[in-house]
């Protein structure tokens, strides 16, 4: 069979992007780029839109945790969703004599495991109440329900936050933005 040279460039074409396909790049997150080879608190830490939360991650004493192996999933929350809270909240939850309770919020945003989108919503669906159940690192509950094309993820307090920017893929694991701080029993 011989090939046009249409159909030659067509195929050239094709094989050259095949390769990337199966690769999709990283969004960008608080107008940075995101590295795979990078961990949670490197990239973390190029976000504009999550100043907050390394702060928080810091006073915590998790950077270690975090820049750790893994691999983790990790609810990461903006600087808006921590500015929806009460006046005061995080103030007060930086303070070195609250550090035991700023750490039990930010492991409700952690789960252990790669667990991107479509795991989670494999999960969902194999599930008898359609959502995607999970113990986090601070031993809470936490529930992800397919919406149509959008995950709600919800804590035990009946907060609920939307995945805004899912599979940040990272070298320990994967961030999931989202647009709400998700609290701990």
């Amino acid at each position: 069979m011989t090939l046009s040279i249409r159909g030659r460039v067509l195929a050239t074409c094709l094989a050259l992007a095949l390769p990337f396909a199966a690769h999709a790049e990283n969004p960008m997150v608080g107008g940075a780029a995101m590295f795979e080879n990078k961990n949670i608190v490197e990239n973390a830490m190029n976000s504009a839109d999550h100043t907050t939360l390394v702060a928080a991650v810091k006073a915590a004493g998790l950077v270690e945790t975090l820049q750790g192996p893994g691999p983790f999933t990790v609810f990461a929350p903006t600087n808006e969703a921590f500015a929806m809270l009460p006046a005061g909240t995080v103030d007060t939850l930086l303070k070195p004599e609250n550090k035991a309770m700023l750490v039990k919020v930010l492991t409700a945003h952690v789960v252990s495991g790669d667990w991107t989108a479509a795991k989670i919503s494999e999960k969902a669906k194999m599930s008898n109440d359609g959502m995607a159940n999970f113990t986090t690192v601070s031993g809470d509950a936490l529930s992800v329900k397919v919406n149509g094309d959008m995950l709600s993820v919800y804590d035990e307090s009946g907060n609920v936050a939307k995945i805004t920017i899912a599979d940040v893929d990272q070298s320990n694991g994967v961030i999931h933005v989202v647009d709400h701080v998700l609290v701990p029993k």
